[in-house]
């Protein structure tokens, strides 16, 4: 006999993505305002994207460790809340911190605290729609966060400027960052905590043994008991080699030294998989051989992933740049015009999740109705259309146009990747390979870190424009990878009750 999990209805759905809603407001009022807290603080434009290194490379680490043990976790508040919890308190404390640093230091400190935090509580969250979801419902589960999502950057990023609006002071004097930023990212720390006990207090979990007898728990080519194999240790000498030259390239070269991250990326894979031969039993042998086994769609999906994200980065870390240079002809940080122009991109990046938000509505009925993958190549290409057109519109008024089609896109990497890739997921392990599956959105993320800078200012002319248009290039990419991935097993499923 089948034992598939129940149906939720809307209002439990609600209940247990609601905290994503908090989640985002962090992270949107990191992505429009570290890059202006960076430059007011004193940094120089190309040595933005090195300051920006704390979010991909928390993710990286933080997000395996964290799906590691809430896959084995279980107290009073269940398997995935209590890193609800505790992830919610770190990133408030964080975000009441970062406006206030003196110094430049301090705040890229502070940095690495949010983006970890932030981290801790999203992979659990991840996971949580695959634990309380049956596959059929899993697509809008996953479009209701992005709804969420959505909703809470649209607040998040217009924050200061509708404070400005308001007659907060939107300018401060050398060092010091303006009221509207300070006062967004104290409203932003209540509403993260708020939204996120909401989920904790009202959702319940299935107990391990409970979630291991529903019939999603094992889906075919899957291991379904025990951990899989180690890798041996010969496996990774060749990495260990390449970044090695890799390292000693650059320095020899006197090449930029953020192109030390690109070099890192496969020795830190080579080292990995030494340390994990060490030893058969521990965390790292065990997250070492999930990603050495994980499955066929997982993979196909880290290329898609890796071009969505990359042309992703390159928006939040240099949109502000390019549109106070391009359309409000400003490049000092301490201007009334430059900080006009960094408002009105807090303003377009509330556009285009406010676009995300309605997108998230329309995502489930367009994956039912053209297919998961079609309709993620559909919503990448309308992002790649909408950031490369921010390079030929004059008016910036005329921008919000362009952020419709980067809200699709948003929408969609936000949900359709999970959904595709949560089908080929045993249910004992939903938590690592959701973290595991973070190394593909994290790793194009360093790579856009060491190589944008070196890019800008030696390839494009210090013109932050071009760099997105090459963020545009990668999401339209993305899409065609798309149409690689394998078909989730309830759409083939659904496909063969239909001709049958």
């Amino acid at each position: 006999m089948r034992n598939t999990k129940p149906q939720l209805s809307f209002g439990q759905i609600w209940n247990m993505c609601f905290g994503f809603l908090g989640i985002q407001f962090g992270f949107a009022l990191q992505n429009a305002n570290v890059s202006r807290i960076f430059q007011t603080l004193g940094a120089d434009m190309e040595d933005v994207p090195g300051l920006w290194i704390a979010a991909p490379l928390t993710g990286l680490l933080v997000q395996p460790v964290i799906g590691y043990f809430s896959d084995r976790t279980w107290t009073r508040l269940g398997r995935r809340r209590p890193y609800f919890l505790w992830g919610a308190i770190f990133s408030t404390a964080a975000l009441l911190v970062m406006p206030n640093s003196p110094e430049l230091w301090i705040a890229a400190g502070t940095l690495w605290v949010l983006d970890a935090s932030l981290n801790v509580s999203m992979e659990p969250f991840r996971a949580f729609v695959g634990d309380q979801l049956a596959p059929r419902q899993r697509p809008t589960g996953y479009a209701m966060q992005g709804f969420f999502i959505g909703v809470g950057s649209v607040v998040a990023s217009a924050l200061p400027f509708v404070l400005a609006k308001a007659g907060v002071a939107n300018t401060a004097g050398p060092g010091e960052v303006p009221d509207t930023v300070r006062y967004a990212f104290y409203f932003g720390g209540t509403v993260l905590l708020c939204a996120v006990l909401w989920t904790v207090l009202r959702t319940r979990e299935y107990p391990p043994e409970v979630l291991a007898g529903f019939d999603d728990a094992h889906p075919p080519g899957t291991l379904a008991v025990g951990d899989a194999p180690v890798p041996s240790a010969a496996g990774g000498v060749p990495w260990l080699l390449l970044g090695i030259a890799g390292v000693a390239l650059v320095w020899v070269m006197e090449w930029d030294r953020m192109l030390l991250v690109l070099a890192g990326l496969p020795l830190a894979y080579g080292v990995l998989r030494q340390v994990a031969a060490l030893g058969t039993r521990g965390m790292v042998a065990a997250i070492v051989g999930d990603l050495h086994a994980m499955p066929v769609t997982m993979r196909q999906l880290a290329v898609v992933q890796f071009f969505s994200w990359f042309g992703l980065f390159a928006m939040w870390i240099y949109t502000t740049a390019a549109v106070a240079q391009t359309h409000y002809g400003a490049t000092d940080p301490q201007s009334a015009a430059y900080n006009e122009g960094a408002n009105w991109v807090g303003v377009l990046f509330a556009a285009y999740n406010g676009f995300a938000a309605l997108a998230a509505v329309a995502i489930p009925w367009m994956a039912r109705r053209f297919g998961l993958r079609a309709t993620h190549l559909v919503n990448l290409w309308l992002g790649a259309a909408g950031l490369v057109s921010v390079a030929f519109i004059r008016d910036p008024q005329w921008l919000l146009l362009s952020m419709a089609g980067v809200g699709f896109a948003w929408a969609s990497i936000l949900s359709l990747p999970y959904a595709l890739l949560s089908d080929s997921l045993p249910a004992h392990k939903m938590g690592v390979y959701m973290g595991i599956f973070n190394f593909f959105i994290v790793i194009p993320q360093l790579v856009a870190v060491s190589t944008l800078g070196f890019l800008l200012g030696h390839v494009f002319g210090g013109a932050p424009m071009r760099v997105l248009m090459v963020g545009g290039v990668s999401l339209a990419l993305a899409g065609l990878f798309a149409l690689r991935v394998s078909r989730p097993l309830s759409e083939r499923a659904r496909i063969r009750g239909v001709t049958a």
